[in-house]
């Protein structure tokens, strides 16, 4: 074999070695990269709240609202998701001004804001014209605090409530008057509004039932201030209590005039001056004024030392009155709409009536008229400057809680 044959052997095996060994494999290929999830659509739900947010009422008004807020921003944080959409909820408030004129223009108004609940009204003479204007919309509301028997009774299938009413607190407030405070003679004052004159008239036929008398029943308004004539007039007729119907901003200033006149007699009233405000107004004149108030005390609610710790650090303020029912009324709508997978109020109406919700208040469930099912009521003293519970009453149940009342004034 020549050199030359030699070289051109070795040259074609040194190619074939390095083809054999030198070759790359093919690149597998890379696995797919995994399809994003979608991202779950993001939906606007508006609650409505309505109650006064200006003049003398004020005060309570602006109590609701901020319950309703606080739910509100709640839910936000916590994230809902509702018929697999995510929904981001808005307060949408107005201010009625305790009128119920105004109720139905504010009423009107949410409807047109395409709100799909609405918390609302306070006073029961804003409800009650108000809760058509939502029944002929199909929108369910939520009063927080209207106890006049009046709005569950108009046959609207979206008027609900989360407080007792006033034929039952009226009668809680008449016994206890009558056979705890002994009570004989009680004369009978109301503010001339759906609330006040219903709680006080259900107040005097109960005390009437019980063998008592009803040595006077006089009528002011929401806007007076001086009642020195009404208080005048009364006291010649020597009651032993007094009850008045009506709202914190004349109650405070008449117990300060009954003191100025001289009257002894003890002064009772309803939920409507169950308020710190009352206390402020009244001065020195509030200690030993009692008042009925739907509702467990808010030491006693389940959710209600967390509810009253998370309302000062957000608001800095004490809770007025029924900020806790604000609260649990929107929950409720909430709850109501993730049982129905929908927050289209058409659909998730049906489901409010069926409500069996623990809340901040207690455990909330609705009857056949919207009313709160098993509502309790609560007796208060004012004692050094502050409200402090008496006795809490379940109404056709035995007393629960129950503490020994002072005896009345002489």
């Amino acid at each position: 074999m020549n050199r030359r044959t030699l070289v051109g052997m070795l040259s074609v095996m040194v190619l074939a070695l390095s083809y054999g060994c030198g070759k790359e494999e093919a690149p597998k290929p890379k696995p797919q990269a995994e399809a994003p999830k979608p991202v779950a659509e993001t939906v606007t739900v508006r609650i409505g709240s309505a109650s006064p947010l200006t003049g003398p009422q004020a005060h309570i008004g602006i109590d609701i609202r901020n319950g309703v807020q606080l739910a509100i921003e709640d839910l936000n944080a916590k994230g809902v998701e509702i018929g697999g959409k995510k929904v981001k909820f808005e307060l949408v408030a107005e201010d009625d001004e305790a009128n119920p004129t105004k109720a139905t223009t504010v009423a009107q108004k949410l409807v047109d804001s395409k709100v799909a609940a609405v918390v609302g009204h306070f006073n029961s003479g804003a409800s009650i014209p108000a809760s058509k204007v939502y029944s002929d919309a199909g929108i369910p509301q939520i009063s927080p605090s209207s106890t006049n028997p009046k709005y569950t009774l108009q046959g609207f299938k979206t008027t609900f409530r989360v407080v007792a009413h006033d034929d039952q607190q009226g009668p809680t407030l008449a016994r206890f008057a009558v056979e705890k405070l002994k009570a004989k003679n009680i004369a009978v004052i109301d503010d001339s509004t759906a609330y006040g004159q219903g709680l006080a008239d259900a107040f005097a036929a109960t005390v009437k039932s019980l063998g008592a008398n009803v040595v006077a029943r006089e009528h002011t308004t929401d806007k007076d201030t001086d009642f020195r004539a009404i208080l005048t007039s009364i006291r010649g007729r020597k009651p032993d209590l007094i009850m008045f119907g009506g709202i914190d901003p004349q109650a405070g200033p008449m117990v300060r005039q009954m003191a100025q006149l001289g009257i002894k007699a003890q002064y009772i009233g309803g939920d409507g001056m169950q308020t710190p405000n009352f206390i402020k107004l009244a001065g020195e004149a509030a200690e030993g004024v009692m008042a009925s108030m739907p509702g467990l005390p808010k030491e006693q609610m389940p959710g209600g030392k967390d509810f009253v710790e998370r309302y000062k650090k957000r608001f800095n303020a004490d809770v007025e009155l029924f900020a806790p029912m604000g609260y649990d009324a929107v929950m409720v709508f909430a709850d109501a709409m993730k049982r129905a997978n929908s927050a289209d109020p058409a659909k998730f109406l049906p489901e409010v009536g069926k409500t069996q919700y623990q809340g901040v208040i207690g455990p909330i469930a609705f009857d056949e008229k919207g009313d709160l099912r098993n509502g309790p009521i609560t007796i208060y003293v004012v004692k050094g400057g502050k409200w402090e519970a008496l006795e809490t009453v379940t109404p056709g149940n035995a007393p629960a809680g129950e503490k020994k009342p002072e005896a009345p004034k002489k």
